[in-house]
Order: structure tokens, then C-alpha cells, then sequence
């Protein structure tokens, strides 16, 4: 049965680590704006996700379009969001795939403009220091 990528992220969105992880594949994919390389695999794709809602998903932050593939074989969902960190506004896509079984197997944020990219990269930086084992 088709799952609605949109619907599993909105249900997990900014709760706790159990929560994310528990709809997240274990191959699961996470593409940052500010990692060139693709993360793979749970716990990394956690990891980022849970530091990203800590950042972003402030009293500014909000969901302002839904859109959905037409592709019968394909469930994704595209979420466009602003926030504000510091003075600067923020707007950005999370572009989430799942499978049939309702697990997150992609995840991929995208940003703009580009002061926006700066200070979500040092914010990041700085959080997932703090995590590293």
C-alpha cells in the first residue's frame, strides 16, 4: 500500500531520537546543503535530522507547501518550510521518500539563499560536535 512520506515526517517532526529513528529505513539516505557527500544509513540520517529540527524548528519555523509524486512507483513528497536563526530568514525543502512499508528510505534537504546555507552549516557544525561519540 502507497505511503505518504509527508504524513510519516509531520507525525515524528521535531520529537524525540526514538521517534525519528523508528520511521527511518536502515539504508536510509540523508542529503544535506551542507554535506557534499550522501550520509547513509540510520543512525547518521537520525543524528542529522534530530540536530536539524533542534536548529531550524524554532518558534519561526513553519511548513508552507506540500507537494507529491504523480509517480505511482514512487513515494515522495517535497516540504517547503521557513524559519528565521538569528536575523536571517530561511527557506528551504525537505524532499522525504518512503517505501511501502512506511520507512524513510531518503531524506534531502535543500536551502536557500545562500547567507541561510552559512549559518545552518556553522549551527550544524556545532551541534553534531557536541554528539560525536
Amino acid at each position: 500500500m502507497m505511503q505518504n512520506p509527508a504524513e510519516i515526517w509531520h507525525r515524528v517532526a521535531n520529537k524525540d531520537a526514538s521517534a525519528i529513528a523508528a520511521v527511518l529505513h536502515e539504508q536510509c539516505v540523508f542529503e544535506s546543503p551542507v554535506v557534499h557527500t550522501p550520509q547513509r544509513g540510520k543512525k547518521i540520517t537520525a543524528a542529522y535530522l534530530i540536530s536539524a529540527g533542534q536548529i531550524l524548528g524554532n518558534e519561526n519555523f513553519r511548513y508552507i507547501g506540500e507537494w507529491h509524486s504523480g509517480n505511482p512507483s514512487k513515494n515522495s513528497a517535497i516540504l517547503e518550510f521557513e524559519t528565521e536563526i538569528d536575523g536571517v530568514k530561511i527557506n528551504g525543502v525537505d524532499m522525504v521518500t518512503c517505501d511501502d512499508a512506511g520507512l524513510i528510505t531518503h531524506f534531502k534537504v535543500m536551502i536557500r539563499p545562500l547567507k541561510a546555507i552559512n549559518i545552518v552549516h556553522q549551527k550544524m557544525a556545532e551541534m553534531l560536535e557536541k554528539i560525536k561519540p
